[in-house]
């Protein structure tokens, strides 16, 4: 009887255990745009020593003097290293954290509250997470780190208060998404360089649930890992960019979830898009009409075992046969037509995974010089030689651009580029009134000169901040155009190259522009197919986007840059994009510029037909591009009209086409030959010589 009375008494004293705060009133200054500071607190004395679910880390409060809070980020690091993000970029413009204090039962969150949040708030990560069983003796520290220029401030106390209503971890067990889980041993994903971690994915396939503690099925190997971006860095749900290893550490293509193998990868968070989905609905519109775009899964991922949400994960951008299927650029390819591709350039901020390049030769409508890159191959491996052959394409393509017969259809900028590559990436934009679009984020790729060699618009990459996501420069408006950005915003320094304006100078790009609208709203852009789709993701990223917002409670919020009216959940997210997307294709209905000739969407035009090389001497190519799949039958003849050589009626795919004709034995002389390209119902001649 003694024992149990005296065991009765411990578990009463533990129950009734007052709570214990230690304070650091030592404080420092925090740097204008500098390295994190980091401000210790040695707990000692604690009692329970362990913290977990019973007893443990129930509030942080901290004094902080600050202009434009926005800058600072704020997290809390346990003595096990592991660390929780307290408040990050909150505040916008306002002053000061005065009295602030964070906890787990708070009615508001931090997110939500107004500069210089005096009270008591939930913080923005999960404090539970420290309450993993620990020994809560040790050294704590508060990580501050302001991440912009012009602002200063100072840490002038901070505590922390243990007590018998600790913060509870998040309950994540299982998910109808692929669950990923990585491991940095508590070390911090940098923005470079790479760390080495673990990383895992549970996927039991589609409509099959997975479990957190089902075993890694998908991946199970080491990977090299840091933050990407640039202005999302900002946000406190980071994205990254991995590379998948071996076991000793060296890269090693492989499939992720179902994407062929590679080892380039991107984990996508779409923390201020709402909807978690709108690169994924551009990248898919973009496959549909023919063109290649990232392949994307949806997931939730857990870092060194706190929940971080709906992820994206994608394929980088990147030289390979199943991505950007260019030539393999080496060393040895410095002359011929080895050194005329394949190239992947982009206009993009040179933060990030930015680098060298050259400006342009010419001036944008509001007088500034694009900034092109070199991606493939990049900064470090491309060669001189290399260097002066793309750099010269693309000045040959805006020299004639900018001439006086810049539409002439031999010798004008179709000789240099995709047409119908520049026709859907433009489309793309407009339809989703890209803010960003053309002057950031842009790529562009180039083929060998046995391939074609011209330059080809894409991939398309980065609209986050389209489908109605940003609050400036008319990115709310469903009327106008985004490739007229200048005129809009005039003082921004990314900018928007003439090309653009230019070809809307031509009749005829015009006109196919038009039929290639009018073609697309009859399909993919039909509202039915953009809705269903739309309809399709909400529906499975139901059950993840409660869990998604309760880690980052930012529905009914302002979040850079959502436009007003903010949504007040999900559903009405949705809701919101697809209305706007409805005025916007019907704005664009209504105002694109040309006609279609009758007939012209349905069949080949003589633009989209181009013999290469031209001249030739043994054999040319035939590249051209069919709205939909037809049969075709190809005829060469001689200036009297002898058939020199004929190919059979033939099924063609829809979308660009190639054939290479070679004469080998046939001795052609010398002179013009005539291509004819025909149906039943039409036929199409173009002209080229024989040298």
């Amino acid at each position: 009887m003694r024992k149990a009375t005296l065991s009765l008494l411990f578990i009463l004293l533990c129950l009734f255990t007052e709570a214990q705060t230690y304070t650091n009133n030592a404080g420092g200054s925090i740097p204008d745009a500098g390295a994190m500071v980091q401000f210790p607190l040695t707990v000692s004395g604690l009692s329970p020593n362990n913290i977990d679910t019973t007893f443990g880390l129930e509030t942080v409060c901290f004094t902080i003097t600050h202009t434009w809070d926005a800058d600072l980020h704020i997290s809390l690091q346990a003595p096990d290293g592991s660390i929780v993000d307290l408040s990050i970029s909150n505040g916008g413009s306002g002053d000061n954290y005065t009295n602030t204090c964070l906890n787990a039962s708070a009615a508001n969150s931090i997110v939500t509250a107004s500069a210089p949040f005096t009270g008591t708030f939930r913080p923005q990560g999960f404090i539970g997470a420290f309450n993993n069983g620990q020994n809560g003796n040790g050294n704590w520290t508060l990580l501050v780190q302001d991440v912009a220029g012009q602002d200063t401030g100072s840490v002038i106390t901070w505590s922390l208060t243990f007590g018998n209503n600790p913060a509870h971890p998040f309950l994540f067990t299982s998910s109808n998404l692929p669950i990923v889980v990585i491991n940095t041993n508590n070390q911090n994903i940098p923005d470079s360089p790479n760390i080495i971690a673990h990383m895992g994915i549970i996927y039991n396939g589609f409509g099959v649930r997975n479990y957190l503690t089902d075993p890694f099925n998908d991946y199970n190997n080491k990977i090299a890992i840091q933050i990407r971006g640039s202005s999302s860095q900002m946000f406190p749900q980071k994205s990254y960019g991995f590379e998948t290893l071996d076991t000793g550490g060296i890269q090693k293509d492989t499939m992720i979830l179902g994407m062929p193998i590679e080892n380039d990868w991107i984990l996508y968070a779409p923390y201020d898009d709402k909807t978690c989905m709108r690169d994924v609905l551009t990248y898919s519109i973009a496959n549909q009409t023919g063109h290649y775009a990232s392949r994307c899964k949806f997931c939730e991922l857990l870092i060194n075992g706190q929940y971080q949400g709906i992820y994206v994960m994608m394929e980088k951008i990147k030289r390979d046969a199943n991505r950007v299927n260019i030539s393999k650029l080496t060393t040895l390819d410095t002359v011929g037509s080895a050194l005329t591709g394949g190239y992947i350039i982009k206009i993009d901020k040179t933060t990030g995974n930015g680098g060298a390049g050259w400006n342009s030769l010419f001036p944008t409508s509001v007088g500034s010089n694009i900034y092109f890159q070199y991606d493939y191959p990049s900064d470090v491996n491309i060669l001189p030689v290399q260097k002066t052959y793309i750099q010269n394409y693309v000045d040959s393509f805006e020299t004639v651009l900018s001439g006086n017969n810049f539409n002439d259809l031999l010798n004008g900028y179709r000789k240099y580029i995709d047409v119908n590559s520049f026709i859907d990436y433009f489309i793309l934009n407009e339809v989703s009134k890209n803010v960003d679009g053309y002057r950031l984020s842009t790529y562009l790729f180039k083929y060998k000169i046995t391939h074609g060699g011209k330059l080809v618009a894409g991939p398309a990459w980065d609209y986050n901040l389209a489908w109605w996501n940003a609050n400036y420069c008319d990115g709310n408006l469903f009327t106008g155009w985004a490739y007229q950005f200048n005129s809009v915003c005039s003082g921004d320094q990314w900018e928007v190259p003439f090309w653009w304006d230019r070809l809307m100078q031509d009749p005829i790009y015009v006109a196919d522009l038009k039929c290639r609208w009018t073609q697309l709203r009859q399909t993919t852009l039909s509202l039915n197919s953009i809705d269903t789709f739309i309809d399709s993701v909400a529906n499975y990223l139901t059950e993840a986007t409660v869990r998604h917002f309760q880690a980052w409670p930012i529905l009914g919020a302002y979040t850079w840059p959502n436009p007003s009216p903010i949504p007040s959940d999900y559903s009405a997210e949705i809701i919101a994009m697809k209305d706007w997307i409805q005025s916007r294709i019907a704005w664009i209905d209504t105002n694109l510029p040309g006609v279609c000739t009758v007939g012209m969407n349905n069949q080949i035009t003589s633009s989209s037909i181009r013999l290469f090389p031209n001249p030739f001497t043994n054999s040319f190519q035939i590249d051209f591009y069919l709205p939909h799949s037809e049969k075709i039958k190809i005829n060469i003849t001689d200036v009297y009209g002898r058939e020199i050589k004929s190919i059979d009626e033939k099924e063609f795919r829809e979308g660009d086409n190639s054939i290479e004709l070679n004469f080998g034995e046939n001795n052609l002389t010398s002179g013009v030959y005539f291509v004819t390209l025909s149906t039943p119902t039409y036929s199409i001649v173009k002209k080229t010589t024989k040298l």
